[in-house]
């Protein structure tokens, strides 16, 4: 079926429908039937007194009046029959084309009748039931106009709640409904502002807590700095040997990892400011991979740079040199040799050989200071590579090969200029 007839605006229009004909077909049997009852018996009771009249007539012999007469043409062989058999009875049968009351009763082994016009009641009752139908439809019109509108009400504040929801778990933390029904505190609340006020109050504490995070990260980071300058200046003026090697390795470390904590409560924050620039995509990719090399200790048969089809981005150089640098570097560190880098349109795929990326990753993404291989790692790379993706206008996706090996798949938004020879040809061969 259709997606719009799940909604709860349809649901209730349906509703009403089904509920107005019912009652208004309930209502309309009761009054036809009523209405129908009493017309039938007026016109009845006049066929009988008129009956009765003839009878005395007939009994002294004077003549009959021309509505009456024994056995009469025309008249039905049911009440025919009754007649004869002794009794009185009336019926209700078409006379010359005319709805006719037809009394009859026995007169010598035959039947004495007496007709009475029932077009008139015969009108009143049919203009009665169009009477109900047309007021029926009315009603039924104007009752789903005003609960379509009462019910539309409702589902615009539910679409704006859902609304902010998603903006608030897509990350904009300042989103609120602001039910209006909420400012009064004396007004009475519905079930839709009650949910309104949980949604704000949930958003509020989560807000706060989240800034809490934030500015703890940030402040231990800054914190982690200056100290860290000194040791490192410290580090460098140890005699040369094993143990000195170990401590700069170690303060490196260190300090790598509070920059990187640092970028993570700036992405956090959302205070990146992105310097946006028309780039060749494939040129990135390739110096990406080497930067990556030169950090990683990689050697540049374990890395390959395939650019199928080259275009155009408009994106952050910097910003996705670290993203990409970030995927290669996760790839030789949790995965295995050879790495490919593979650029196809608007489109950069870095894969390994490895075992593949954890589930709780593809299915939760990216956690920090988590990791499930046996290589070093604090789980920022990956959590960095996501923000600044997110930050530059691209969306990264993680699965795994169907052949093994962990594959990251980022697109980039593409640029198109009008004014490129559309037959340029862009494709290059592999590069290793």
């Amino acid at each position: 079926m259709p997606a719009w007839t799940a909604t709860l605006t349809w649901k209730a229009a349906v509703f009403i429908t089904v509920m107005c004909c019912a009652l208004a077909a309930l209502l309309g049997a009761l009054v036809h039937v009523s209405v129908s009852r009493q017309t039938v018996e007026s016109a009845r009771e006049k066929a009988l007194d008129r009956l009765e009249e003839v009878t005395a007539a007939y009994e002294a012999g004077e003549p009959l009046p021309r509505f009456a007469g024994v056995d009469p043409p025309g008249l039905p062989p049911s009440l025919r029959d009754l007649a004869t058999g002794g009794r009185r009875g009336t019926v209700v049968a078409d006379y010359e084309d005319r709805p006719t009351m037809w009394a009859a009763g026995p007169a010598d082994g035959r039947a004495l009748a007496v007709r009475v016009d029932y077009s008139l009641s015969a009108r009143t009752i049919s203009g009665l039931d169009q009477a109900i139908v047309g007021s029926s439809v009315l009603a039924i019109g104007a009752t789903l106009l005003v609960g379509s509108f009462a019910v539309t009400r409702v589902t615009r504040r539910l679409h704006l709640t859902a609304q902010v929801a998603r903006r608030i778990s897509a990350g904009d933390l300042d989103a609120r409904v602001h039910d209006p029904r909420t400012k009064d505190p004396s007004r009475p609340q519905d079930e839709v502002a009650t949910v309104s006020v949980a949604l704000d109050t949930m958003a509020s504490s989560l807000q706060d807590k989240l800034l809490s995070e934030q500015r703890f990260t940030a402040d231990v980071a800054h914190e982690l700095r200056t100290p860290l300058t000194g040791l490192s200046a410290a580090a460098e003026l140890l005699p040369p040997g094993r143990p000195a090697e170990l401590v700069r390795d170690r303060v490196r470390a260190m300090r790598a990892l509070t920059e990187d904590l640092l970028e993570i409560s700036r992405l956090d924050a959302r205070t990146e400011q992105v310097d946006l620039d028309v780039h060749d995509l494939g040129p990135l990719a390739e110096r990406a991979a080497r930067a990556a090399r030169a950090s990683g200790g990689a050697s540049d048969g374990d890395t390959r740079v395939r650019v199928v089809r080259d275009a155009r981005v408009e994106t952050d150089k910097r910003r996705l040199e670290r993203v990409l640098g970030n995927l290669v570097a996760n790839a030789h560190k949790h995965g295995r040799p050879p790495v490919t880098l593979t650029v196809d349109g608007p489109v950069v795929t870095v894969r390994d050989h490895g075992p593949g990326y954890p589930p709780y990753l593809l299915e939760h993404g990216p956690q920090r200071f988590r990791t499930e291989s046996g290589t070093k790692g604090h789980g920022l790379g990956l959590t960095i590579a996501v923000g600044q993706a997110a930050a530059i206008g691209a969306e990264l996706a993680f699965a795994n090969a169907p052949d093994g090996g962990a594959e990251a798949r980022l697109t980039l938004p593409e640029y198109v200029d009008l004014t490129d020879d559309p037959d340029r040809d862009t494709s290059r061969g592999e590069k290793m």
